[in-house]
């Protein structure tokens, strides 16, 4: 095979090794999710990069589906995303046709619902869950995010909150409550209301993140954390995990995420008439 020869002292450019976490054994391929397994270490993917993963009520489902599954074999289970961007929200075709279908707003409480079940099965569950966040994670990629036990984030990782400049509540998944608990009001309370966005160090200083890598970094601080957790005993995991929401709970009045669901429902109403 002939070609053009390389320009004195250039070189062809290095491939990029796969990362650690890609090379894990495929447990399951599904419509908006990928699943990777070893021993009791479960890797989900979000696998809709083309659309920067937004979130649907398919991709809901099925992650509800592969986290209820789990039984006391998987202590860890990490969530990432697919392309250069964690999640970029929810899916606002879907939602305009939620809204199509049904004025009334029923189909956008059932959509929040789902969100809510996701985002407690992460949170409350009885795996670790460890968010490996690159790029950015806005809206209802931030709240899967936050749901998580534990966050690394590459150093060019960025959340926002767009919902009010798009005049909606932000109402997803139990995001602000848990984000209020995590972050601070007076904090949170100025980003939500401006709609910018947050860096990486920024999100570290806020607890947002609790490390902050070069993105080749990200499966080895994953790595760093999974491994001593997969010795753990899964009984002392759970029963952990159980005491730190137990101690958080207190420190809500109430929990006004229920509500979650409806608020969402009844701004897309309004904005309709």
């Amino acid at each position: 095979m002939t070609g053009r020869p390389e320009p004195d002292g250039a070189r062809p450019p290095t491939p990029e090794p796969p990362s650690p976490l890609s090379l894990l054994p495929l447990d399951s391929d599904r419509k908006t999710l990928r699943t990777r397994r070893e021993g009791g270490l479960l890797l989900v993917e979000l696998r809709e990069p083309e659309r920067g993963n937004a979130v649907t009520d398919t991709m809901l489902d099925e992650l509800y589906e592969v986290l209820d599954a789990q039984d006391t074999t998987t202590k860890v289970v990490v969530l990432t995303g697919a392309g250069p961007d964690f999640c970029l929200g929810g899916d606002r075709h879907e939602l305009s046709a939620h809204m199509a279908d049904d004025p009334a707003g029923g189909a956008v409480r059932l959509s929040g619902a789902r969100a809510r079940r996701v985002c407690e099965a992460l949170s409350t569950g009885p795996t670790v869950t460890i968010a490996r966040v690159q790029g950015r994670a806005i809206g209802a990629g931030f709240a899967l995010a936050l749901a998580c036990d534990l966050r690394v984030g590459a150093e060019t990782a960025s959340f926002r909150l767009p919902e009010l400049a798009l005049g909606l509540p932000v109402a997803w998944g139990g995001l602000l409550p848990r984000l209020i608990n995590e972050a601070g009001a007076a904090r949170v309370r100025e980003f939500v209301l401006t709609a910018r966005a947050v860096g990486a160090e920024e999100a570290l200083r806020l607890s947002i993140l609790q490390r902050v890598v070069p993105e080749t970094g990200l499966d080895a601080a994953v790595l760093a954390w999974a491994k001593p957790l997969l010795r753990r005993s899964p009984t002392a995991l759970r029963l952990t995990k159980t005491l730190f929401n137990a101690h958080a709970a207190p420190t809500r009045l109430a929990d006004a995420s229920l509500l979650d669901p409806e608020l969402m429902a009844l701004a897309l109403t309004e904005a309709r008439r």
